[in-house]
């Protein structure tokens, strides 16, 4: 099979299998999401996609919600998006006008019940993606890998069935997003 991923935000090949930086974290609670968040935001750059990856009831909108409590956003405000599709929040580094280093906006979308690639599109997300400034999570964003773009983050939620606790597993073919798995 040929190893090919487009650099733009139309059709591709799917290409998170040749990632080439990769970071797991093991036995994650969800009560550690929340700490989880803080890492990635102090160690992530203030603007990134990052594809959410697991199984229903995983834990995807609850790292969602983790990381927008983490930026200073209600978490009661930051609801799954399956119906809606895409939701954006001002994070307290924008409304307060403080930390260029932070992003300050968060857009969160849900492609479970996209149709296609196309449909996604459709949304603007590539906009979105190329927005300064800003984080765009996508949960289930297997569904449109891709479209994705090349230097996005992708966070696999597992669940260990013994325990319930989360294996983390995070992927990307960044190598600046990949420098901030060393604060992970």
């Amino acid at each position: 099979m040929e190893a090919h991923c487009k650099q733009t935000f139309h059709r591709a090949r799917p290409c998170r299998t040749l990632m080439s930086h990769q970071h797991k974290i093991d036995n994650v609670q969800l009560h550690d999401l929340p700490n989880f968040a803080t890492a990635l935001i102090t160690n992530m750059p203030a603007s990134l996609v990052i594809g959410l990856v697991g199984t229903l009831g995983a834990g995807k909108t609850t790292l969602v919600q983790s990381i927008a409590e983490s930026l200073g956003i209600d978490a009661s405000d930051v609801t799954s998006p399956t119906f809606t599709l895409l939701q954006s929040h001002q994070t307290k580094a924008l409304r307060d006008d403080t930390n260029d280093d932070l992003p300050h906006v968060l857009h969160h979308l849900d492609a479970y019940r996209l149709a296609d690639e196309d449909e996604f599109l459709e949304l603007g997300v590539d906009e979105l993606f190329e927005e300064s400034g800003s984080w765009t999570l996508i949960e289930w964003a297997d569904r449109v890998e891709a479209v994705m773009p090349p230097g996005a983050l992708w966070i696999r939620i597992e669940i260990d069935d013994d325990n319930d606790a989360r294996e983390l597993i995070l992927s990307t073919r960044s190598a600046k997003v990949a420098q901030g798995f060393l604060g992970l």
